[in-house]
C-alpha cells in the first residue's frame, strides 16, 4: 500500500513540473503573439540573411576540409581526398566483411584494387572496374570517354588461367576470394 502512495506522490510531482513547463511555454507563445508583425518579419529577414551569408565557394571549402579530416581516419586512410560516398560505403563494407577486394592487373603492370560485394558476379566486377576507371580519369584529367563495349570485346578477365566468360556466374564459383588477382588478357582473333 505504501508503495502505491509513494508512486502516486511522485506522479503528482512530475505532473506539476510538466504543468509549470507548459505554462512557461504558453507564456512565451503569448509574448510572441503580442509582438508586432513587422518585428517578426524583420527577424525572419535577418535569419534568411544569416543563412545566405556564406558564399558557395566558402561552403565548399569548409566541406572539403571536413572531408579531408574524415579521410585521415585509419579506416578510410586508403581513400583519395576527393572521395565519393560510394567509395566510403565500399570501405566500410570491407571492414565489416561484406565486401572483398579483387586486384585487377592491367597489361602495363598497373594493379587496380576493385571492391565488390562478397557474392558478386562477373558482371558486377566489370561494372566496378568501369566505375574505378571513370573516377580515376576524373581525378587525373585523363581520357574523357572509354568505349567499354570495345574493351570487353577485345579483352578477357582471367583468373588462374581460366577466362571469366559467364557474366552471370559468381566470382566465388570461379574460386576468387579477397585479395586475389585477376588479369586483363587480350582476346585472340578467330580467322
Amino acid at each position: 500500500m505504501m508503495g502505491e502512495e509513494t508512486q502516486s506522490v511522485h506522479l503528482d510531482e512530475e505532473l506539476s513540473i510538466k504543468e509549470e513547463e507548459f505554462g512557461q511555454a504558453e507564456g512565451k507563445m503569448n509574448q510572441v503573439k503580442d509582438e508586432k508583425p513587422e518585428e517578426v518579419e524583420e527577424e525572419d529577414e535577418e535569419e534568411e540573411e544569416d543563412e545566405e551569408a556564406l558564399p558557395h565557394s566558402e561552403f565548399l571549402d569548409i566541406f572539403e576540409e571536413g572531408l579531408a579530416r574524415l579521410v585521415q581516419d585509419p579506416l578510410l586512410c586508403d581513400l583519395p581526398i576527393q572521395v565519393t560516398l560510394e567509395e566510403v560505403n565500399s570501405q566500410v563494407a570491407l571492414e565489416y566483411g561484406q565486401a572483398m577486394t579483387v586486384r585487377v592487373c592491367k597489361a602495363d603492370g598497373e594493379v587496380m584494387p576493385i571492391v565488390v560485394v562478397q557474392n558478386a558476379m562477373v558482371l558486377d566486377l566489370k561494372k566496378a572496374i568501369q566505375r574505378f576507371m571513370e573516377l580515376k580519369q576524373q581525378r587525373e584529367g585523363g581520357v574523357k570517354h572509354v568505349s567499354w563495349r570495345y574493351v570487353w570485346r577485345t579483352f578477357h578477365l582471367v583468373f588462374q588461367g581460366e577466362k571469366l566468360d559467364d557474366d552471370k556466374m559468381k566470382l566465388k564459383d570461379y574460386g576468387i576470394r579477397n585479395r586475389d588477382e585477376v588479369t586483363f588478357m587480350k582476346r585472340l582473333r578467330k580467322k
